[in-house]
C-alpha cells in the first residue's frame, strides 16, 4: 500500500474539493496507512460503487485502516459500520474538522461511527485548498448545504442547510489561488444561487463573484458550477452581460421539461421559466453555453412528459447534459410515489444521452476553424472558455492558456492546432 493516505473520492465537485481538505488535514498530522472513500449518495448507484470499491481495498490492502466518509456515510452510517471491511465512518462535518485526522483518533480508536446531527450544522468554514491534485484549474466552496426539499433528492440530509463562506475569506482564498499559478477558478456549492442567504447583508451570488473580479485583478478566468436558474440574481446576470473573465459556460439544475414531473418533483421552476432564462442570458452573452442536469423516468413520467423534456433540450439550447436515470432513494417522498420501471428510465437515459451527443456535435461542428484560448489541464488535453474539451498533439505545459485553432473533432473534442 501506499505511503501516507490515500483519499477515494466519489460524486460532486465539492466532493472532490473537500478530499482535498482531508488530504491537507492528514498529512499535516502525519496520519499513514489509511485509505479513505469520500462517498456520494445523490443515487443507489453511487452508493453501490463506494461498497465495491471498499470491498476491492480491503481485499487488496488487508492491513489498512478503511475510513468512509461523505454523503452516503452521513446518511446511512450504521450501513458502513456492519460492513467489516470498514474501521471508521465519520460525518461530512467532521472530515473538515483537522483533529478527525490525528493518528490517534484516525487509526487508534474502538469508536465506530462519528456522524453528528448534520441539522445543526449553521456555519461553513472557507477551507484553503492550494489547487486540486492534477487539475489546472482550483476549485472554492462558497456554499454549503440545501433548504429545498426536492421529492427525489436525499443531499439535505447529508449535507446540512444551507451555510455561505463569507465573502471576504472566499476572496482571500482565490488571491491565494492565483497567487500559486492558478488561471482559473471554479465557484462551487450544493445549492451555490442560495448562497448569502445566511450571512449579514444577504449578499447574492452575483455579488460575491463581481467582489472577486474586482479585488483580485489578476485572476484571468472565474467559472461557475452548477447553478439553479430560478434563484439567478440581478447582479448575477448584469455580471454575465459585462465580465468577459466570467467564463460563458453555465450548468443549470433543470432535471425536467415537463410541468407536473416538476411539481412532483418539487422543483421551483416550469419549463418556460428555463426557456426564457436561456433565451435572457443568451441575448446578455451571445457565446454562453449551457449544460443541464436531467433525471429520466421519474416516478408516473409518461412517454408525453418525456418528450417535453427531450424538446426543452432544442428550446433551451442546450449543449452539455448530464443524465441520471431515476433510482429511488430511501427516505425521500419519490420513493414512494408510482414508479417508472427500471429498464424503461435506462431506455429514456440513453435516449436523451443520444439527444446531448447530437448537440456536442453541432456545437463542435460550428465551432470548426474558429481559434480559441485554451486552458491546458495536461500536456494533451485542455478546455476553451465554453468548457469544450480541446485535444493536441504538440504536448503543452498544464496550467498554460494557448491560443489554438480549433481544427477538427470527433464528436466528442476538438483537436486544437497552435495557432500561427
Amino acid at each position: 500500500m501506499k505511503k501516507g493516505t490515500e483519499i477515494v473520492t466519489f460524486g460532486c465537485r465539492l466532493n472532490a474539493y473537500e478530499s482535498e481538505v482531508m488530504r491537507g488535514h492528514a498529512e499535516a498530522a502525519g496520519l499513514d496507512g489509511a485509505i479513505v472513500f469520500n462517498t456520494c449518495a445523490v443515487t443507489a448507484e453511487a452508493e453501490r460503487q463506494a461498497r465495491q470499491a471498499i470491498r476491492k481495498a480491503r481485499r487488496e490492502n488487508p492491513q489498512a485502516r478503511i475510513i468512509v466518509t461523505g454523503c452516503a456515510a452521513q446518511v446511512n452510517p450504521d450501513a458502513f459500520a456492519e460492513m467489516t471491511e470498514v474501521d471508521l465512518v465519520i460525518g461530512n462535518e467532521e472530515k473538515l474538522q483537522a483533529a478527525s485526522w490525528q493518528p490517534a483518533l484516525a487509526l487508534h480508536t474502538n469508536e465506530r461511527v462519528r456522524v453528528n446531527d448534520i441539522m445543526s450544522v449553521t456555519e461553513t468554514a472557507g477551507h484553503l485548498v492550494g489547487g486540486l491534485e492534477g487539475r489546472a484549474r482550483a476549485f472554492v466552496q462558497v456554499q454549503n448545504g440545501c433548504d429545498h426539499r426536492c421529492t427525489f433528492c436525499i443531499i439535505p440530509y447529508g449535507r446540512g442547510p444551507s451555510r455561505s463562506v463569507p465573502a471576504g475569506e472566499v476572496v482571500n482564498q482565490v488571491r491565494t489561488l492565483v497567487g500559486n499559478g492558478y488561471r482559473e477558478v471554479v465557484l462551487t456549492g450544493v445549492d451555490m444561487t442560495s448562497y448569502g442567504g445566511d450571512l449579514p447583508g444577504r449578499p447574492s451570488l452575483g455579488n460575491l463573484a463581481r467582489r472577486i473580479l474586482k479585488l483580485v485583478p489578476e485572476l484571468e478566468r472565474l467559472r461557475l458550477s452548477s447553478i439553479d436558474s430560478i434563484e439567478a440574481d440581478d447582479e448575477l446576470m448584469r455580471l454575465i452581460a459585462e465580465e468577459e473573465r466570467l467564463m460563458p459556460h453555465l450548468h443549470l439544475s433543470l432535471q425536467s421539461g415537463d410541468d407536473m414531473i416538476l411539481k412532483r418533483m418539487k422543483r421551483r421552476h416550469l419549463r418556460e421559466d428555463s426557456i426564457r432564462f436561456c433565451e435572457d442570458v443568451r441575448k446578455a452573452r451571445p457565446d454562453i453555453i449551457f449544460g443541464a442536469d436531467f433525471i429520466a423516468g421519474f416516478p408516473t413520467e409518461t412517454d408525453e412528459m418525456f418528450e417535453n423534456t427531450m424538446r426543452l433540450v432544442d428550446e433551451c439550447g442546450l449543449t452539455w447534459l448530464h443524465v441520471f436515470p431515476f433510482s429511488p432513494r430511501p427516505g425521500t417522498p419519490a420513493a414512494k410515489m408510482p414508479q417508472v420501471s427500471r429498464e424503461m428510465g435506462k431506455a429514456r437515459a440513453e435516449r436523451l444521452r443520444m439527444k446531448g451527443a447530437e448537440r456536442v456535435r453541432a456545437h463542435l461542428e460550428s465551432g470548426l476553424g474558429a481559434t480559441r484560448p485554451v486552458l491546458m489541464e495536461t500536456p494533451t488535453l485542455g478546455r476553451t472558455h465554453q468548457f469544450t474539451p480541446v485535444r493536441v498533439t504538440e504536448a503543452a505545459t498544464a496550467g498554460e492558456i494557448l491560443p489554438l485553432r480549433l481544427a477538427a473533432h470527433d464528436g466528442q473534442s476538438f483537436e486544437g492546432l497552435r495557432a500561427a
